[in-house]
């Protein structure tokens, strides 16, 4: 047997963890691939795309290197369901079907990366992992997904799959540039390269990989003193030995690597406004060990991984810096699952988890430690030959609050050929950070206005979801229909307890307070033209309340969609525009509400192969020239103006 065999067999089974929920599927693949019709993400099995218990889009190697890519949120704005927010700081972060984005958890290969956005303001570090080169898919599954992943799940889960090493060496190295028209910074660059192949033939694997990338800062058009994107670099990379001893064994050991640097320019509010310059250096690590194996009853995976995040930060012109802050996460985890008997494949998992912070701020001894394991089982049910039943729940212990119960309930129904139809429920979660459990948390926010407090009485943020989809496919065009209703209680705000409007000595307290209730619709299709086009377009509705105080959830966009027409005569050539709407919402400044106006951004991109493993792609993202800023001061985060970029791939 040869090492391709083994190792992608065990991939399919372990590349990824644990599983999800919802309703339609649809994938974005302009190329054969052995994997990509099967998706993993959604239980923790391999399962074909289509028949999968979840709402799934999966984005493939290929369809990623059609457009430049700085991070996960230019992957996943495309996705339906899935809109851009602020995170602040000039930062972007990402909302599925409404949800807030510290409600998705990221995953590489199925093992979690640190939620920085739980220890460290305004953080979207967890989208810049993995370098696109190295990607072989993305996996995005909209809807809770804690019966199997447990916390952080709650909207859903985003799984980044990277590629494996194969019978030969193969590779492929990309360098990519762009700048934007008006000459106002933003300059970028990004070379990445991958490589990966036998050792020793069918029994070790090698695989690497590695980035560097940069982004000018980009002032602001009203002052030149304050960035309206903050500049960025950063360098990753990371190596895998695959040992397969025999046909039904896999070991992987991984270290990922990274460092991230961030700057912009700010001001200071409130009294005489000062200039700064505020920066960030960020170091991530993540070392792993696995074990797949194929038995005569069954398959399991055992794997055991540290990830961590270290924040440094400074400022200029007489300014205090934010504390250091160090993160840490071990996890142990595993799962048998049984080969099917009567139709049922059960499988069974557990997990333990230990987190440490050291931040002055988070406590008197400037350290915090949680520890919490969970067990989870999932029964997947062929009842016939065109109806399945998924059923499972989690149940998760942590050493503050106790015990927490997520479980789901999922159908499929294939009645006639091309037709299926998905519809289910279950629950979510999102455990209390350890900042805000911690009753000697203490911090200045918002330029000095308020004091926040912790508060070790803190629930668990927790969904229940339903939804139901039909999705249906004849050669050459698809449509699919989904909707969906997202039930969140106890959400965590902070409220003022004392000396509420008052500068500088108001005081706030991390509480439970508001419930809220997202429904939703989503519409797709696509179908291939004469002459070599293609046309694809989504549509997604989204209706969401604050239950406590009645009003629209801020950056929800009721209507938003994408469209992308596609011209590809051959293998060797393409042109696509793709655009994106984002309707009226509401933003939120200073506690107040404000609405803002819709959008859309336009973009025009291109391929030539020039030689059988040589292509250059360029094109010209926002060609409407859309600046947010322009329409409203109240947008929490920016669009790059006009922005003109070239890269070439080759690969061996």
């Amino acid at each position: 047997m040869s090492f391709i065999r083994s190792a992608s067999g065990a991939a399919v089974f372990v590349a990824v963890s644990w599983p999800g929920l919802s309703a339609h599927a649809e994938i974005e693949v302009e190329a054969p691939q052995a994997l990509a019709d099967v998706v993993v993400t959604a239980t923790a099995t391999p399962r074909a795309l289509r028949t999968a218990p979840a709402s799934v889009t999966v984005v493939d190697q290929q369809a990623l290197s059609r457009r430049p890519v700085q991070d996960l949120t230019d992957i996943l704005r495309d996705v339906p369901g899935v809109t851009v927010n602020g995170a602040g700081l000039t930062r972007r972060g990402i909302s599925i079907r409404g949800m807030p984005s510290e409600h998705t958890l990221f995953l590489v290969d199925g093992r979690r990366v640190n939620g920085s956005a739980s220890a460290i303001a305004h953080a979207d570090f967890e989208l810049n992992w993995v370098p696109v080169e190295a990607m072989d898919r993305v996996e995005i599954v909209r809807g809770p997904m804690s019966s199997l992943y447990g916390s952080e799940a709650l909207g859903g889960v985003v799984n980044v799959i990277t590629r494996s090493a194969t019978d030969t060496w193969r590779g492929s190295l990309r360098a990519m540039g762009g700048l934007r028209e008006d000459g106002r910074g933003g300059e970028t660059y990004q070379l990445g390269a991958y490589a990966g192949g036998p050792l020793i033939r069918d029994r070790l694997g090698l695989s690497l990989y590695a980035e560097s990338k940069a982004r000018g800062d980009t002032p602001q058009a009203a002052d030149a003193r304050l960035s309206d994107l903050e500049g960025r670099e950063s360098l990753s990379g990371s190596a895998t030995l695959s040992w397969t001893p025999d046909a039904a064994q896999r070991i992987d050991f991984t270290v990922l690597a990274g460092r991230d640097d961030r700057k912009r320019d700010t001001v200071t509010t409130g009294g005489r406004p000062v200039y700064y310059r505020y920066a960030d250096a960020v170091e991530r690590r993540q070392y792993a060990l696995s074990h797949t194996g194929r038995w005569g009853w069954g398959e399991t995976a055992v794997r055991a991984y540290r990830s961590t995040l270290d924040r440094t930060n400074t400022v200029t012109n007489g300014q205090t810096a934010s504390r250091p802050v160090d993160m840490q996460e071990d996890i142990v985890d595993g799962r048998a699952t049984l080969d099917a008997i009567a139709g049922h494949r059960f499988s069974l998992g557990g997990e333990w988890r230990r987190e440490d912070l050291e931040d002055a701020a988070a406590a008197v001894s400037g350290r915090l430690t949680s520890e919490r394991y969970a067990i989870f089982a999932q029964d997947e049910w062929a009842l016939t030959p065109v109806l399945s039943l998924t059923g499972g729940a989690r149940f998760d212990h942590h050493d503050q609050y106790g015990w927490q119960t997520s479980p789901r309930l999922y159908a499929v129904w294939t009645p006639v050929a091309g037709l299926t139809l998905k519809g289910g429920g279950g629950r979510g979660f999102k455990s209390p950070s350890l900042k805000q459990l911690s009753s000697e948390f203490v911090t200045v926010a918002a330029g000095g206005r308020f004091t926040i407090y912790g508060n070790p009485d803190l629930k668990p943020e927790v969904g229940t979801s339903y939804e139901a989809s039909a999705d249906y496919r004849r050669d050459g065009w698809a449509v699919h229909l989904g909707g969906f209703v997202n039930d969140i209680e106890n959400l965590i705000e902070t409220r003022c307890t004392a000396f509420c409007g008052v500068r500088g000595r108001e005081v706030r307290l991390y509480q439970n307070i508001n419930e809220a209730r997202i429904t939703g619709l989503e519409l797709g299709g696509e179908t291939r033209l004469p002459a070599g086009f293609s046309l694809r377009g989504d549509y997604t509705y989204l209706d969401s309340e604050n239950r406590t105080t009645k009003q629209v959830l801020s950056e929800r966009p009721r209507h938003s969609g994408h469209a992308t027409l596609r011209w590809e005569p051959d293998d060797r050539r393409f042109v696509q525009v793709r655009g994106e709407y984002v309707g009226e919402q509401q933003m939120l400044s200073n506690s107040v509400q404000y609405g803002v106006p819709d959008y859309t951004l336009v973009s025009l991109e291109g391929g030539l192969r020039l030689e059988e493993n040589l292509w250059v792609r360029a094109g010209v993202q926002n060609l409407g020239d859309v600046r947010l800023a322009d329409e409203s001061s109240y947008f929490s985060f920016a669009e790059p103006g006009r922005f003109y970029y070239l890269s070439f791939t080759a690969g061996f």
